[in-house]
């Protein structure tokens, strides 16, 4: 039997350390390449979506003297949260895991990295889909016509995030390679992780953390991708924010989904922790419910931007003294 292995950026702290990644039969979804062109891409992108995850397959994780192994779960994921003490600088660090099956077929290896944060008083959690990225997400049939025609190359970002994002990863750092950490949560299926940190990078956005929705292993799935409950954002996020208990965050995301009432129920948990919340507006108008949620948020201490363009965000940024000239 052929098999795939992809692992994601993990994260630890100073006493745990935590992993994660799916196992495949055959191809994993990042094989299938997202710079493809016309039909190529499409036939790409469906492909993406149509694999078969395997269950209860033997993983295992080393990382400095770590040495330690779970099993995938009935979806393929695994998740390794291990203790570990071990000193270790901030920044980003290679970790490698491998899969074998039996003693007849060949196992895999994959190598991924991990971040450790430097001391910063700023973290970012942002979303993606029309967040950043132009996606249409209250349109399915527009966003799924997006998601087939254009490749990496051809999607867009909105004007002005670049440069509020490198404000926000630099803010509060003068020595140069520090920054803050940012964290990529959005209701996106791991399908598309290959894709996401192709096209940040490609964008020049803030290197991150990214976290995202259950894998479909379907066709059918892909017509409603990025869609039905997001609650799993907010277990994501709480989980994040619980991790780093110590940090103050800055919440991005849009009006087009649930952001504001997930980011809502964020800030009642953690009274302490939420310095802003930035939400996009995707139409020419504003939503009275979105406002109202913002309002409220307001009232429990947290700056709050409704903004339709970056420029926006950038100046309230400024204002509120989060990122400085």
């Amino acid at each position: 039997m052929k098999l795939d292995l992809q692992v994601y950026r993990g994260y630890v702290n100073d006493d745990e350390l935590i992993i994660f990644g799916h196992v495949f039969k055959s191809w994993a979804p990042d094989k299938y390449q997202a710079d493809r062109k016309g039909f190529k891409h499409a036939f790409a992108v469906l492909h993406m979506f149509r694999i078969s995850p395997l269950k209860n397959v033997e993983v295992q994780l080393r990382f400095k003297n770590l040495e330690v192994t779970t099993r995938t779960m009935d979806d393929g994921y695994f998740r390794f949260t291990v203790p570990f003490t071990e000193k270790l600088e901030s920044g980003w660090h290679e970790y490698q895991v491998i899969c074998k099956l039996d003693e007849v077929n060949y196992g895999i290896v994959e190598n991924a990295e991990l971040l450790k944060p430097y001391k910063s008083e700023l973290s970012i959690i942002s979303d993606i889909d029309d967040t950043f990225l132009i996606s249409h997400s209250g349109n399915i049939f527009k966003k799924l016509y997006v998601m087939l025609a254009r490749n990496v190359n051809k999607r867009k970002i909105f004007d002005d995030v670049a440069k509020h994002y490198a404000a926000l990863s630099n803010s509060g750092h003068k020595e140069k390679g520090k920054s803050n950490s940012f964290f990529y949560v959005s209701s996106s299926e791991w399908n598309l992780y290959d894709f996401i940190v192709q096209f940040t990078k490609l964008q020049e956005l803030p290197k991150a953390v990214i976290k995202l929705k259950d894998i479909k292993t379907g066709i059918s799935d892909f017509l409603t991708t990025g869609g039905g409950n997001h609650d799993h954002k907010f277990v994501k996020i709480k989980d994040i924010i619980s991790f780093y208990p110590k940090q103050q965050y800055v919440l991005l995301g849009d009006d087009s989904q649930h952001d504001a009432y997930i980011y809502e129920r964020i800030c009642k948990i953690f009274p302490l922790n939420i310095k802003a919340v930035y939400l996009r507006q995707t139409k020419r108008s504003s939503k009275r419910k979105i406002a109202d949620t913002l309002k409220n948020i307001e009232r429990m201490q947290v700056a709050t931007c409704y903004f339709r363009n970056s420029s926006e965000a950038i100046s309230h940024s400024k204002k509120l003294g989060i990122i400085v000239d």
